[in-house]
């Protein structure tokens, strides 16, 4: 029987939206302002532009070519390169798999916090019991020593956020293309009348001049560069599997030039617009110096006190709080089940299983993963993974892939793809080259080999040691988990070279990949043939 036709986006609008979605996410909303507060708000934003042109453009356009030419996950996307290569997919697939069994649980707790939202109107004046509001909910020790203790509101939570992940990605690119149309807009609307009203409050605009205001002097130092780095890959997906997923669904007609810019500078502009909805808020309520880089501290406990002092009125505080937790929730189920859609398409492709039931698959098991977060040490366990895959795992994964692409094959060819329908704008050979060869290994690298030190050298090798987390948790839930990341496709591969030498499971070699409607329009040439 023909094979299915591949799923595809209905409109260059569509995809657009779906990708501005998966940029956009809760990392906009909280942690690019606390990075732009800690290192001068212009400097940081001065940074965080020039990574995004030589690194974060380059690289999406990569990712999200690659995925279209395959019409596949990242696992055989990066395999067409050479067969060898697909353990790198692999490593992108599993981390992005870590990630989003604990962003379900953050997206849960920002349900959680909207639902709960009318107890600030009972709190106005009193910040200290607002910022206890969350940890008291989710009955937290902060510590790992509290394992056998479960918060039933957020396990409840936790299974509503998965309820809504799995709606919004049951069908592939047909449900999300329905999805995105709403929730890429509203928290842009959200956004703007938070940044009104933030503006119109006094002490607001000295906010803002704090936001716009560098700190030159910050140019200087590795870490805000490093920062900005890391802050350019979480932010628009790369390196994450997903940008070769949402490729992969395009037509040949796409201009992915003109695609790709678009969806950089939106996600630019969200975060500009989360950051001087939070300079001007924390600058209203005289909070300006409490800004934190932690998006979880920020968003759960330090905002909560901002709220309660917007102004007398109980009932507009609490109102004002559920607007911003609702736009939160727009934010993060974009996210997160961009990640979902990201693994699963990897999955189904290598091995051919269907879709939707492979879906069903990785919402199951990542969502019984996901309860350890929601344990009294599950904020501790969270932290502790999402340090391992962000600061080692995706960082080590971008310089396998920017070394795969730009070294051991003809980048030409990956540059041809991406200018295949551009007009008006085409990416530069120069910069494309420059980028994905040079300033991207070098930098990933520099980047690694400062996080490595940091962690070994310094901590010698527990992250969190002044949080009171131990060797042992560092050990199950970090070093255990890089090391799944790093190694498991490379003992796959293997396996499957000598368990299937037929080579069933071989990705199809980047010159010999034809359009999905060629591909579609050929089995059924040959099953009417057949008959």
């Amino acid at each position: 029987m023909a094979g299915e036709k591949r799923g595809q986006w209905n409109s260059s609008f569509t995809f657009i939206l779906a990708s501005v979605g998966s940029a956009v996410g809760l990392g906009n909303a909280w942690r690019f302002p606390g990075l732009a507060a800690k290192y001068g708000g212009g400097t940081f934003i001065f940074v965080y532009l020039i990574m995004m042109v030589i690194l974060g453009i380059p690289l999406l356009m990569m990712e999200i070519s690659m995925g279209r030419k395959t019409k596949c996950g990242a696992i055989h996307a990066i395999g067409a390169l050479n067969k060898k290569f697909q353990w790198i997919g692999w490593s992108a697939t599993i981390n992005a798999f870590v990630i989003v069994t604990y962003y379900a649980v953050v997206f849960g707790w920002v349900i959680l916090m909207a639902f709960i939202s009318p107890k600030f109107a009972s709190l106005t004046g009193d910040p200290e019991r607002a910022g206890n509001v969350w940890l008291e909910t989710i009955q937290t020790t902060g510590t790992t020593d509290g394992f056998f203790t479960t918060s039933t509101a957020a396990l409840i939570a936790l299974v509503v956020a998965w309820v809504f992940i799995y709606v919004c990605i049951r069908n592939g690119a047909s449900s999300v293309s329905k999805v995105v149309k709403f929730t890429v807009f509203a928290p842009v609307v959200c956004l703007v009348i938070m940044a009104v009203k933030g503006i119109l409050m006094p002490g607001g605009i000295d906010g803002l001049v704090k936001m716009i205001t560098p700190n030159l002097s910050q140019l200087g130092t590795a870490d805000v560069w490093i920062d900005a780095v890391g802050q350019v890959f979480y932010s628009l997906s790369v390196m994450m599997a997903i940008m070769f997923a949402y490729g992969s669904y395009l037509p040949r007609t796409t201009n992915i030039a003109r695609d790709a810019v678009i969806i950089a500078l939106s996600d630019l502009g969200v975060s500009l617009l989360s950051s001087i909805v939070m300079f001007t808020t924390m600058g209203g309520v005289g909070m300006l110096d409490n800004m934190s880089t932690s998006g979880v501290a920020t968003a759960f406990i330090i905002y909560p006190q901002a709220m309660v002092k917007l102004t007398s009125s109980g009932f507009f505080n609490a109102v004002f709080a559920f607007i911003f937790y609702f736009c939160l929730c727009t934010l993060a189920i974009d996210s997160a089940f961009s990640i979902v859609e990201g693994v699963s398409a990897s999955v189904s492709d290598k091995f051919r299983f269907d879709a939707k039931k492979t879906t069903i698959i990785v919402c199951l098991i990542a969502s019984a993963i996901s309860i350890i977060f929601v344990t009294g040490s599950g904020l501790a366990f969270l932290d502790i993974v999402d340090y391992y895959a962000n600061n080692i795992n995706l960082v080590f994964i971008g310089i396998l892939e920017t070394i795969a692409a730009g070294w051991f094959f003809k980048t030409g060819k990956i540059l041809e793809e991406i200018n295949r329908n551009a007009t008006k704008f085409k990416m530069p050979k120069w910069w494309f080259f420059i980028s994905i060869k040079v300033i991207a290994p070098v930098l990933l690298v520099g980047f690694f080999i400062w996080n490595m030190y940091s962690l070994i050298a310094k901590s010698h090798g527990v992250y969190g040691a002044a949080d009171g987390y131990s060797m042992r948790a560092n050990a199950v839930l970090g070093w255990s988990v890089s090391a799944v990341v790093i190694l498991f496709g490379i003992i796959f591969s293997i396996v499957e070279k000598f368990k299937f030498k037929d080579g069933r499971f071989d990705p199809v070699p980047w010159d010999e990949c034809l359009d999905s409607d060629e591909i579609y329009d050929l089995e059924n040439e040959a099953e009417a043939e057949n008959k």
